[in-house]
């Protein structure tokens, strides 16, 4: 199972102290040597940075913020047609470059004031139950690499394009935002993997790749969606299904392809009502009680 924190990308640290990162071979950039070399100095920041210290810098190239200047276009017009409101006003009052990658810390400082959600840079793998349990205090983990350029609208893994134009917009609504504390809490609060993992599911199949009904159409609200110039023209055409959390949470998906399922919420008054109140409210019994429902 994939989630938010687990890559394809593994981090490696050697006897010598470098760091790589082991891409597949059918990553787009395994046989560009300057890309993998760039990765691995970017994961390497990551692992060298200690919680209460600004992120570092990370230096990023002409052609990286090319990257980032076709792909924050293209998505931008797609978001005035296909993501609800609460995004489109999210991601005006936040107000991202154009056309360069933003830091990590400057992000940061640009959602403090707004919802006081603050970025944490990820090398590659963060476990589990510390991704999802951060995120009440405010804190989302996020990569600071970007794409291959041979191919600036697809990624096989979260990117910054995912983790800033997806999450950060998102977090900059205040509602939005509330509803990722929630998600933390929750995480917290149960203690089997079972729960968490339906916790998790929750999570995927809402603020990943939610969709809602608004003026009478499917409106995106996930990170997922909304970062993906591809699925966003494409989650229309899905199986959608009403909003229930026994099917989200017991719901298979797979990470290599667009989402096949997607689950609507009636409105963003609903999506409260019923995530918002399950994070809230959820327990390793309560989810044990839901998932065998199913």
């Amino acid at each position: 199972m994939f989630e938010e924190a687990q890559y394809f990308a593994p981090v490696a640290t050697q006897d010598d102290g470098s760091v790589v990162v082991e891409l597949a071979s059918g990553h787009p950039g395994f046989a560009d040597a300057v890309y993998r070399n760039r990765r691995n100095a970017i994961a390497a920041l990551a692992l060298g940075h200690k919680p209460g210290e600004p992120i570092p810098h990370a230096e990023y190239t002409d052609e990286e913020h090319h990257v980032w200047a076709l792909v924050t276009q293209e998505l931008a017009v797609k978001h005035g047609k296909y993501a609800v409101r609460e995004f489109i006003d999210a991601a005006a009052r936040l107000g991202l470059p154009v056309e360069r990658i933003p830091q990590l810390q400057e992000v940061s400082d640009l959602l403090k004031p707004i919802t006081g959600f603050g970025y944490l840079p990820a090398a590659g793998l963060v476990p589990l139950r510390e991704f999802y349990s951060v995120l009440a205090d405010g804190l989302f983990h996020s990569t600071q690499y970007i794409r291959h350029h041979s191919v600036p609208f697809y990624t096989p893994e979260p990117d910054i394009v995912h983790e800033v134009i997806g999450h950060a917009n998102t977090l900059a609504s205040p509602r939005f935002a509330e509803l990722y504390r929630l998600a933390g809490r929750a995480a917290r609060r149960v203690e089997t993997d079972e729960a968490l993992e339906f916790v998790s599911k929750v999570f995927w199949f809402t603020l990943e790749f939610g969709v809602m009904r608004e003026d009478g159409e499917s409106k995106a609200y996930g990170a997922g969606i909304l970062s993906s110039s591809g699925e966003i023209e494409e989650f229309r055409g899905m199986d959608i299904r009403p909003l229930e959390l026994a099917a989200m949470g017991t719901t298979h998906y797979d990470i290599t392809k667009y989402q096949e399922v997607l689950f609507e919420a009636e409105s963003f008054d609903h999506l409260e009502d019923v995530v918002g109140t399950f994070w809230d409210t959820c327990d390793d019994d309560s989810i044990a009680r839901l998932a065998a429902s199913r």
